[in-house]
């Protein structure tokens, strides 16, 4: 058996994808590489594990990595939570000494977090108790669903590799870090200030209306950005990576506990306690009459 650690790679951008493969480069030295990685784009997937999803896996041939590194890759027909089920049920060895997701085309920050397939990943990963990381890359919004050969890894991939070698290195992880997710300004280099983050509870990107003229058409849901990221939180990994284009490391805890008083929390629905709302913000989303389904 080798004593070299193995590696899973996976992503939500699908095995094409050039920041999965800068990012699996990165580790050759260090570890066995297993790639296993949805066969089509799979972005916004999240941690799903859709019924519908046929499980089918295929060898797949990286044409030239570059250093003759002996890559086992897989492509699956599945989202990447299900990759990485495949990955340590069917096609390891042994078991992974760590996952890595990505690098995601754009990055994966506030509130929207759930939403992401690198992220969802990653979390499927840490719920079988390996470590995990999910790394992403800030980038113009063209280019989110695109394979660019434009888009610069370097500094995603180095970053990725420390926080992972580290996390190889130590296994017991602190309490209640499942999950580093790790966002990348663009333009960063392996100079780039790193900082500790929180997630924030702003969202960064909202969902667009469909362009149609009956609720029979076709109307696929689009997004935009919208956000100020000078008016989130200061220790965010928002304002970290789009307001001080630092590189942001989130520690992501598997416990979606709601860090409430329970006892007050308990009280207020029991009717024992009043319960004073705070003030809400504007919300960006303004309903408008929509078509008929004629």
């Amino acid at each position: 058996m080798s004593q070299r650690p193995l590696i899973l790679f996976t992503n939500d951008d699908g095995i094409a994808s050039p920041g999965l493969w800068a990012v699996a480069g990165a580790f050759a030295e260090i570890g066995d590489i297993l790639v296993v990685a949805p066969r089509e784009q799979q972005s916004g997937m999240g941690r799903s594990l859709p019924g519908t999803s046929e499980g089918r896996i295929f060898p797949y041939e990286l044409p030239q990595n570059g250093k003759g590194y002996p890559y086992k890759a897989y492509a699956v027909d599945g989202t990447p939570a299900q990759a990485v089920q495949h990955g340590v049920l069917e096609l390891s060895d042994r078991l992974p000494s760590l996952v890595v997701s990505g690098i995601n085309y754009g990055e994966n920050t506030g509130n929207g977090v759930t939403i992401s397939g690198t992220v969802g990943a990653a979390l499927e990963a840490a719920s079988l108790d390996i470590p995990a990381i999910a790394i992403s890359q800030q980038m113009p919004q063209d280019l989110h669903l695109s394979y660019s050969t434009d888009v610069d890894f370097t500094a995603a991939a180095g970053f990725g590799r420390q926080f992972g070698e580290w996390l190889i290195q130590n296994p017991h992880r602190p309490d209640d870090v499942d999950v580093l997710k790790i966002e990348v300004p663009a333009n960063a280099t392996m100079n780039t200030e790193w900082r500790i983050t929180r997630l924030s509870r702003r969202r960064v990107f909202w969902p667009t209306r469909p362009e149609r003229v009956a609720l029979s058409d076709v109307g696929r849901l689009g997004y935009h950005f919208d956000a100020d990221p000078s008016q989130t939180e200061p220790d965010s990994d928002v304002y970290a990576v789009l307001h001080d284009h630092v590189v942001s490391v989130t520690p992501i805890s598997l416990d979606l506990t709601s860090r409430t008083d329970m006892f007050r929390l308990g009280q207020i629905l029991s009717g024992e306690a009043t319960y004073t709302p705070k003030h809400k913000k504007d919300r960006k989303i303004q309903k408008e009459p929509v078509p008929s389904g004629d």
